[in-house]
């Protein structure tokens, strides 16, 4: 292949790609638990990118398997492979993205957290499937996220990863042995590393979690320092608001990990088309969004929930630390500049290439708004709530510690 220059290079990974799966004996895909054998094969404008290889698929998601026609779906390779210029691995996701008009948002929250570096990031390729000869429309391929060398690289036995999730922890699944109440703050947690759980095992996370926390309840900054990596708490709790994630008050979908003798950080970041201020009165039709940047998630005052979600004590109480708030804010004037100009702007890319495959997309799964209408719109109500959260940042309560 010609070699490019670096910003051509950059430009490939906004293409969309085409991708034909074909199940064994073309089998319906009707479960989230069973894999079924298939064929994937990847086809690029980057000939190095073409890649056919054995896997096996299965569907994926909570609501958007659920509720939506278009469905999600979880792809595991037989054998290792980089996917369209990815780092090598077995585990993909494809998004459905059927909910989000846009098509944009997890890729927006992608490409923030991608620029402030919080830790091990999920990137974003856009393909045009065809599933047993039956085109199903262009979907968002991710990383699955993980424990792995180019997922969440951390120790495959002595690393933690957890999700906050009220779905995937003890509330609806009470008698798996990977998942538990936290004690501070009642937290539903699901342990994703280590993958095999003891019963000692789960006793140590539960601990450990339960130290962290009390730790947070204190909220004295040098005791939090030790065991939190405050710079991306801050950074993941920025985006949170940013997005107006109301997911954080279940909680869903919340990522935190730690390696052995590490710090707890947040992260990955994951599942943010709910939202941008979604509508969920309409919420299993979809698609309704921006309406008013001014909904809070932390609220005016995050330590007594005033003007916002009451969103579980764990994500508020270091607020109180007159510290913690300093850092906060001023963290919020580093940024607050880019994420329009730089941040949007290169979520914008995607967009600009997707065009024409957003055309048979629409054919595909018709809805009652506009692509490029709805980009808009959420251009101008990011650009809004930039500028309104600059002044509730600023107002935020100093904290009494």
């Amino acid at each position: 292949m010609k070699q490019k220059k670096d910003d051509e290079i950059v430009e490939e990974n906004y293409q969309v790609a085409k991708l034909y799966i074909t199940t064994e004996n073309q089998t319906e895909i009707t479960s989230k638990e069973r894999y079924l054998n298939c064929i994937v094969q990847f086809e690029s404008d980057n000939e190095n990118w073409n890649y056919t290889a054995d896997a096996r698929i299965r569907g994926r998601g909570n609501s958007t398997w659920l509720w939506y026609p278009k469905k999600p779906y979880r792809i595991k390779l037989n054998t290792k492979a980089p996917i369209l210029g990815l780092p090598a691995d077995k585990d993909w996701v494809l998004l459905s993205n059927y909910r989000d008009p846009t098509h944009l948002m997890n890729t927006f929250v992608f490409t923030v957290g991608k620029n402030l570096r919080i830790p091990f990031p999920n990137h974003s390729r856009y393909v045009e499937v065809t599933l047993n000869d039956e085109y199903i429309g262009l979907y968002q391929l991710t990383e699955q996220i993980e424990q792995g060398t180019n997922r969440v690289a951390i120790l495959e036995d002595e690393g933690i990863l957890l999700s906050l999730d009220a779905d995937d922890g003890p509330y609806l699944a009470p008698d798996e042995t990977d998942n538990f109440w936290s004690e501070k703050y009642h937290m539903p947690v699901c342990i994703k590393n280590p993958k095999i759980i003891t019963e000692d095992k789960l006793l140590e996370i539960k601990n450990e979690f339960a130290l962290f926390e009390n730790a947070i309840n204190n909220a004295v900054y040098s005791e939090v320092e030790s065991l939190l990596d405050i710079a991306s708490f801050i950074d993941f709790m920025i985006i949170q608001e940013l997005v107006y994630n109301v997911e954080v008050d279940a909680p869903r979908s919340i990522y935190i990990h730690k390696n052995k003798n590490g710090k707890w950080t947040m992260g990955p970041l994951w599942d943010f088309d709910a939202g941008f201020d979604f509508d969920w009165g309409t919420m299993y039709t979809g698609h309704n969004y921006f309406n008013s940047y001014q909904e809070l998630v932390l609220g005016t005052s995050p330590v007594s929930h005033t003007g916002g979600y009451h969103v579980p004590s764990f994500f508020t109480d270091l607020f109180k630390n007159q510290q913690f708030v300093n850092k906060y804010k001023q963290r919020w004037l580093e940024i607050k500049d880019k994420i329009i100009s730089e941040y949007w702007a290169s979520t914008l890319l995607y967009a600009d290439e997707f065009k024409i495959a957003m055309e048979r997309e629409n054919e595909r799964w018709p809805i009652d708004k506009d692509n490029i209408t709805e980009i808009n719109r959420m251009e101008n109500w990011i650009e809004k709530r930039v500028n309104y959260l600059s002044d509730v940042i600023n107002n935020y309560p100093a904290g009494i510690k």
